[in-house]
């Protein structure tokens, strides 16, 4: 679906780049597509000096993949994805581009890559062999499946690692097959999961003895420990959760419900007192007598027939009466907004979700804020993402000390 967008960006605040929690931190991005480079991205959002190195000619697929701008030819993703990175170029498949990587780690902190295990062994790059070079490095291995284990050399991507990790088989409604997320989800997760993993290695170094190491971020992994209570369940009661729609078999009521006028809330009923507020809101203070919902395990064994009582009376309302009803009783329900809808909502406006950013492509656009955000060191956007190799003269004359002849030698050489 495409509308004509409401979003009036120049009257967001503009992005800055206040004081970053990691100013001084240096990190190498080698990874392409989601979860590695994803990770670097949050990096950078607090400060790290971040360098991006692409394969030359064709750089990172996400240069091609998504939506492109009015222009046809810029990837929004690419945008978003590399904010704030430097951007070079370099062939590690390439002698002279190992060469060069091993002449570069001594000025990095960290090391992002994703290639599928053992294929930077088998270009000489092996950690170990990193390690000899710079005993600090931090090394943040992202893959599918991990270093290890019968699955390891297989491709992997977030789209397998949501079903090979179960959330698939847990999401959808009961009567339709299981469903994948409508974006790189479990992507997202592993890039969390791997900058706080580079975060604690980084901890570790400075204060027991300044030693870098290895870390495996499996993207299946990652998802799987999302769901470890269900593993639990399993374990000790032999239960194997199945698909409930937006249900949860752990409380109830908890789905989504159709108003008057076409939208949709969602309900929480987390706690006893929420959902008897509910009942009140509802005007059927009877149901919380009512035998069927008294508690929560009970609401859980009638949920078909606790939707249909909160179904029945929502369907009557439009959706800002059911809000300020909600809001009146203090009810736990929110709207089920669409990206349009997010983008003016007063509360994401009041947090400048998102600041406008000059772009030499866009024009004046926009990109989400830096999360979580933090009160001293807030970090924040220089540039979204630029053009293949756009950082080469600088960052290889200046910091690494190449001469132009050497520069032009590597590009013949395919290098960078």
């Amino acid at each position: 679906m495409t509308v004509d967008s409401v979003v009036d960006v120049a009257a967001l605040k503009p992005a800055t780049m206040g004081v970053g929690a990691l100013e001084g931190l240096r990190v190498l991005d080698l990874a392409t597509m989601m979860a590695g480079p994803w990770a670097a991205t949050y990096l950078a959002d607090y400060g790290a000096d971040v360098v991006k190195a692409e394969m030359p000619g064709t750089g990172d697929p996400v240069r091609q993949w998504g939506s492109k701008d009015r222009d046809g030819t810029t990837s929004l993703a690419w945008k978003s994805l590399a904010r704030n990175k430097r951007l070079i170029t370099l062939a590690l498949n390439r002698p002279e581009g190992q060469q060069l990587l091993l002449r570069m780690l001594p000025l990095f902190d960290v090391v992002i890559e994703n290639f599928r295990p053992g294929v930077m062994e088998r270009w000489g790059l092996a950690p170990e062999k990193m390690h000899e070079v710079n005993p600090g490095l931090v090394i943040l291995r992202t893959s599918g499946y991990g270093q290890t284990g019968p699955k390891a050399s297989e491709p992997g991507f977030g789209t397998l690692a949501e079903a090979f990790a179960g959330l698939s088989y847990i999401t959808g409604a009961e009567d339709r097959p299981p469903s994948l997320s409508g974006y790189p989800l479990a992507d997202g997760v592993a890039a969390l999961t791997g900058a706080m993993a580079v975060l604690a290695a980084l901890y570790h170094r400075e204060v027991n003895g300044g030693q870098g190491q290895v870390i495996d971020n499996a993207i299946t992994d990652a998802n799987y420990r999302l769901i470890e209570h269900l593993s639990l369940e399993y374990e000790r009661l032999g239960t194997i959760r199945v698909r409930s729609g937006s249900r949860i078999g752990d409380l109830a009521p908890r789905n989504s419900y159709e108003t008057a006028d076409g939208r949709w809330v969602a309900v929480s009923g987390g706690t006893q007192g929420i959902v008897e507020r509910l009942f009140r809101a509802m005007g059927r203070p009877d149901l919380i007598e009512d035998p069927r919902f008294t508690n929560n395990a009970d609401r859980i064994r009638n949920v078909s027939e606790l939707d249909h009582e909160i179904s029945q009376w929502m369907i009557k309302i439009d959706l800002s009466t059911v809000l300020q009803i909600f809001e009146d009783f203090g009810v736990a329900g929110a709207p089920v907004n669409d990206v349009s809808q997010i983008a003016t909502n007063e509360h994401f406006v009041a947090r400048d979700l998102r600041v406008a950013v000059n772009d030499p492509d866009l024009g004046l656009t926009s990109t989400v804020h830096v999360h979580p955000r933090l009160s001293a060191t807030p970090g924040g956007i220089r540039a979204l993402g630029g053009h293949l190799g756009q950082d080469n003269d600088a960052f290889y004359k200046s910091e690494i000390g190449l001469s132009e002849a050497e520069l032009q030698r590597l590009r013949e050489a395919g290098a960078i």
